[in-house]
């Protein structure tokens, strides 16, 4: 039809005729009105106008109509569509924007429901360490610029409150996986130590028995995680950040207080300065036991 109208348009311009008359000034109007109609036939023809966008259309037009198989060409070109272009494009812009919007929100929903951590064997334990693939952590941010480039869109209201709930999930998943990841990376560190270094136990008594009460709450917080294995339904707990938080701000400190230790003994002693923290740990834990210490005396000179 459109292909139509613009030879018929081109045909009238070629016509050898009066052009200033009424017959010529009218045919050229109506054809005109169709030229601008049949674009805006095509723009309310795609599939993401919703009912909610024809009763923006209804309100513009002030006039009302079903939209059903009854609907006709005639009916919605008796509208007079061509005195409100703009109206219909942003109707129709904003038909296209909400739906893309709503894919990507449908999208969210279906990925995030089957996304879980991956587990990896702590020592000779039964607990399991957590972590989110790097595939699933590409993803994550992809997903949290996508919906923060939501929040500019001017076509926003509709679909906020979904838009606020993903912003806050995928905030919280982020957080979560970041917190602990340092909680373990600590937490792994300093188990060692605090329960199985008699040296440390006898040097910091108030750490270790600090750490103790650490120790529980962590290991419960993981089987937790691999309990529920779902990364949203486990990061998104209500106290969850919170508490690895907690974790985290005791562990700083009984690391803060063995550090503080051990530059005690390296002063003391300048050379256990060429010795890593942990075989540093392994010298002074075994003091009595020569033997056990031997290999570390390279390092030291």
């Amino acid at each position: 039809m459109e292909d139509e109208i613009k030879n018929k348009f081109k045909s009238l311009k070629e016509m050898r005729c009066d052009k200033k008359c009424n017959t010529y000034l009218g045919i050229q109007d109506e054809i005109k009105k169709w030229l601008v109609f049949l674009p805006l036939i095509t723009d309310l023809r795609d599939p993401s106008m919703r009912p909610r966008h024809w009763d923006s259309l209804k309100k513009k037009v002030q006039k009302d109509f079903n939209v059903d198989e009854k609907l006709i060409l005639r009916d919605v070109y008796n509208l007079n569509l061509n005195k409100y272009v703009e109206d219909v494009e942003e109707i129709t812009d904003q038909a296209r924007q909400e739906a893309k919007m709503e894919k990507t929100l449908e999208k969210l929903e279906v990925t995030w429901k089957d996304v879980t951590f991956e587990f990896t064997q702590h020592k000779n334990t039964d607990l399991k360490l957590i972590r989110l693939s790097e595939e699933n952590f590409e993803m994550l941010e992809e997903n949290q610029v996508a919906v923060t480039s939501m929040f500019s869109s001017r076509y926003l209201s509709t679909f906020e409150e979904r838009c606020t709930y993903w912003q806050k999930s995928l905030a919280g998943i982020a957080e979560v996986i970041a917190v602990i990841a340092e909680v373990q990376r600590l937490w792994s560190f300093l188990e060692n130590l605090f329960i199985g270094s008699e040296e440390v136990k006898k040097e910091l008594p108030k750490e270790s028995e600090k750490f103790v009460g650490i120790d529980k709450e962590v290991k419960v917080i993981l089987k937790n995680g691999e309990q529920m294995k779902i990364a949203i339904e486990f990061c998104n707990q209500k106290d969850i950040l919170k508490r690895l938080e907690d974790v985290q701000k005791q562990l700083t400190l009984c690391e803060k207080a063995l550090n503080e230790f051990m530059d005690g003994k390296r002063r003391a002693f300048p050379r256990f300065y060429f010795v890593a923290t942990a075989d540093l740990l392994d010298i002074l834990s075994n003091g009595n036991a020569p033997s056990k210490i031997m290999n570390h005396m390279p390092k030291i000179f």
